[in-house]
């Protein structure tokens, strides 16, 4: 009996010599997606664009470090890099990445929306759009209420309204800074209306455009409100297939339905775990690694449908009880091979590329390598091999 690498994936230990257990066919070959067929019922049969694939990484490496790892990243053919926010935040960060590869598309995969004003985080926004000839996308998040209040000192409910408004408001700013509108937003969180022409920044170079603003959403009232305003939604690294097609592509459906859109307008930038490797023994540190991700996130009672959707209660309340009782070992030890297939993509080097593929290329606009420089600092074929992996996904 063969494993599966993941739910709706391909076995491990293909043969040598292809891409993988699934063969990789041209755009126009591809069967027309769920993502299509709910954007435009009449036009299934038509060429599915391509998938930018990125790698995820996290601010407050040393700016020369950071440097040096955009290079590669960008000398493997990947698309572009997502930072996240933690401990310090991550425009500084994409500055140095974005001066050694200029190539590349950045983006922030979230910035915590609400500890900044939407002023700030649109001047922060527009000059980084200025900076990379407009390579630069605006992801934004809610974070969660402890940290909003405790760690940061900020307003934080409702989230979901707060954050509609937010998003409007940075609309507003870059409108404003364009000339194309006065600043007047008035919403029910936030105010701005002076803008005078000493403190608007300058207009972005001929050819770029205000940035693209992606938000972070995982229930359905979220996800509703992301398909009614923002241009791109962060899907949550713990995600299942099921999810992605019962939930996030209905509810955006149903958002971007409320104001005149098309699905097709709100790009989904999904971030996978991989745990690639051609022996058990090469997989296993990725393999440990992504099951403490799992089980952290799953920890989270937000997060509890994720397992039940597939048909593991409690398992979301198992885990905060370990989690509260400091045992991370135990966490992870609940998180099964039966999830992990669910979860993430286990794989062989040469069958990675097809499995992304044959997962992702029905919804992923962007889809993005959680453990990329893990794999790199853990494993010294990775490198190498990820720059087949990177070729082989973008002339899919």
């Amino acid at each position: 009996m063969t494993r599966l690498g993941g739910a709706g994936q391909g076995p491990i230990g293909a043969p040598r010599g292809q891409i993988g257990a699934f063969p990789i066919t041209s755009r126009r070959a591809r069967a027309p997606t769920l993502r299509a067929a709910i954007s435009a019922p009449e036009a299934i049969g038509d060429s599915v664009t391509s998938m930018e694939l990125d790698v995820m990484v996290g601010a407050g490496a040393p700016w020369k470090q950071t440097a040096e790892l955009a290079r590669t990243v960008e000398a493997s053919g990947f698309s572009g890099m997502v930072f996240t926010e933690t401990g310090v935040t991550p425009w500084m960060s994409i500055a140095a990445a974005a001066t050694a590869a200029p190539s590349l598309q950045y983006s922030t995969g979230i910035a915590v929306a609400f500890p900044r004003s939407p002023m700030v985080s649109a001047q922060i926004g527009w000059e980084l759009a200025a900076n990379t000839g407009g390579r630069f996308r605006l992801g934004l998040g809610s974070q969660v209420q402890a940290h909003i209040e405790r760690r940061y000192g900020s307003e934080f409910g409702p989230p979901g309204p707060r954050l509609r408004d937010y998003v409007l408001a940075v609309r507003a700013c870059f409108a404003a800074f364009a000339g194309e509108a006065k600043l007047n937003h008035a919403g029910p969180y936030y105010s701005l209306s002076l803008l005078p022409a000493t403190w608007a920044p300058a207009k972005l170079p001929a050819g770029v455009s205000a940035p693209k603003i992606d938000i972070s959403a995982v229930n359905p009232w979220m996800l509703r409100m992301a398909g009614e305003v923002a241009d791109g939604i962060h899907v949550h690294p713990l995600h299942s297939i099921p999810y992605l097609n019962e939930s996030v592509l209905p509810c955006v459906a149903e958002g971007t339905a409320k104001t005149n859109r098309n699905i097709s307008d709100v790009s989904l930038l999904i971030p996978v775990f991989t745990i690639v490797g051609d022996t058990p023994e090469e997989r296993a540190p990725l393999a440990a690694y992504v099951r403490q991700q799992i089980a952290f996130y799953g920890s989270t009672k937000n997060y509890a449908h994720q397992f039940e959707r597939l048909g593991f209660e409690g398992t979301s309340a198992k885990l905060n009880d370990r989690l509260k009782a400091g045992d991370m070992a135990a966490m992870s030890a609940l998180i099964t091979d039966e999830m992990l297939e669910h979860f993430a993509v286990t794989t062989r080097w040469d069958d990675l590329a097809g499995a992304l593929v044959s997962r992702y290329k029905s919804t992923a606009d962007r889809l993005i390598l959680y453990c990329y420089d893990r794999a790199v600092a853990t494993n010294p074929v990775a490198k190498d091999r990820f720059v087949e992996v990177a070729a082989a996904v973008k002339a899919a």
